[in-house]
């Protein structure tokens, strides 16, 4: 007998969007069956014309506990990721204290995290100046990967590497077959903004800082073999490089997020800066060809790099505030809203947003409605609308740029392993490792 089956007019597989009945046992998926298929089963559900998605798998979260909890927990983090329809989320290696660049480090994330999950939680080690020796470790660990800058990242405990540095690193991690994944602006071509206001702050950090920083991480993946992913995409300059590295075969992908997607420049309001990030939103023509990246498969992943902080970090103004964006809870909303506006379907951002960051990861039977895989599930209304309140979300800091902005799409139900997840429930979350299941 079945624990539940779940019909759906529109459920979202690796085949296509059709009409099933998903069976789901021991927390996972047992059968992808017949819409009118009837089988014994405890429970069932009939969700008519609501779409039922695979969790999605938000491999850039920067929870930040322990040592900056203020900013956002793994309370708060991962009751906002299920309400928003992620059931995994691999976490950063900084902004926490200590950054996870060490196996005592990683325990101590470990141990702050315990039992506070309310989704299933990865997690990045970092790659920092004189800790190679400590990569393999990491991995032998479990972590999905390693995180590098090669321009500074805004915390003191967190520096960037030279490009002796990366080479270095890719050698050691190529050696194991591990992942890279890196922040990649050129510090050679940023600059202080001479002014407080967006303009100014865009100005800052052009494409062409992006652009030689891919370029450096693409020759740097030629010359060691290691496969590099180039994290938060922001500028259309990059794709041009990436396409070429990509057609030589070369094993470097590429991901983008919710508000390079969904925000042009031309609209961040004056003195807004719970749009300020790094690297910055740019224009309208450059997210048009985003989604055209998108569309070619050279940027694979789209992922939330969700990077809250208080309010009081936010301020004065462009040039002094915190470069993080808030949009965990929100993101498939948001990708739905303009992505349906484009053309584009579920299956479209299923792919983006669930199965190709659960392959960049290797993250074991999550991204896919698939018999056999983790019965994490998404009943996702994409006709109904509504309009951010940031007050309501689960963040843990009620900061965002999305706030009083309308949306396509509510999720309404988020299954994990099969069990619903209920915010005033236990959580149950459990900790994924790589190469584990």
């Amino acid at each position: 007998m079945d624990d539940l089956v779940i019909r759906s007019r529109r459920v979202v597989t690796p085949e296509g969007v059709r009409a099933a009945a998903v069976a789901v046992r021991d927390g996972k998926i047992a059968a992808v069956r017949p819409h009118e298929a009837r089988t014994p089963a405890a429970a069932e559900l009939d969700l008519g014309e609501v779409a039922l998605l695979p969790g999605l798998v938000d491999t850039h979260v920067h929870v930040n506990e322990p040592g900056r909890t203020h900013w956002e927990g793994f309370a708060s983090a991962t009751r906002a990721a299920a309400a928003g329809g992620v059931t995994t989320i691999v976490d950063m290696p900084l902004n926490s204290l200590p950054p996870t660049v060490t196996p005592a480090a990683l325990a101590a994330k470990r141990a702050a995290a315990d039992g506070q999950c309310f989704v299933d939680v990865g997690f990045w080690g970092g790659a920092v100046p004189g800790n190679v020796k400590e990569l393999r470790p990491l991995h032998e660990l479990g972590v999905f990967g390693f995180k590098c800058f090669l321009s500074p990242s805004g915390v003191e405990e967190f520096p960037p590497l030279s490009p002796d540095e990366v080479r270095l690193a890719l050698a050691e991690i190529a050696a194991f077959d591990g992942l890279m994944i890196v922040h990649a602006e050129d510090p050679a071509l940023l600059a202080e903004p001479v002014g407080p206001s967006y303009p100014e702050f865009l100005d800052s950090r052009p494409g062409s800082a992006e652009r030689s920083a891919v370029e450096q991480v693409i020759r740097l993946t030629r010359e060691t073999g290691a496969r590099t992913h180039v994290l938060h995409v922001s500028s259309a300059d990059c794709l041009e490089p990436l396409r070429a590295a990509q057609a030589e075969g070369l094993p470097i992908s590429a991901e983008t997020c919710p508000h390079y997607l969904t925000i042009a420049a031309e609209q961040v309001p004056e003195g807004a800066t719970a749009f300020k990030c790094c690297p910055p939103i740019r224009s309208a023509a450059n997210r048009d060809l985003l989604w055209q990246g998108l569309a070619d498969g050279v940027l694979t992943c789209v992922v939330s790099d969700h990077s809250p902080s208080p309010a009081d970090l936010k301020v004065p103004d462009f040039a002094a505030a915190w470069g993080g964006i808030a949009s965990l809870q929100l993101g498939l909303s948001a990708v739905w809203t303009e992505g349906y506006a484009r053309g584009y379907g579920l299956a479209d951002v299923t792919r983006w947003m669930s199965a190709n960051p659960a392959r960049l990861a290797r993250v074991p039977g999550k991204g896919a409605i698939r018999a056999g895989y983790d019965a994490d599930l998404v009943a996702f209304d994409p006709e109904a609308g509504h309009q951010v309140d940031a007050r309501a979300l689960h963040h843990k800091n009620p900061v965002t740029p999305y706030h009083g902005r309308a949306l396509r799409g509510v999720v309404r139900t988020t299954w994990l392993r099969g069990r619903r997840v209920e915010a005033t429930a236990p959580p149950y979350g459990a900790f994924l490792q790589l190469g584990a299941h």
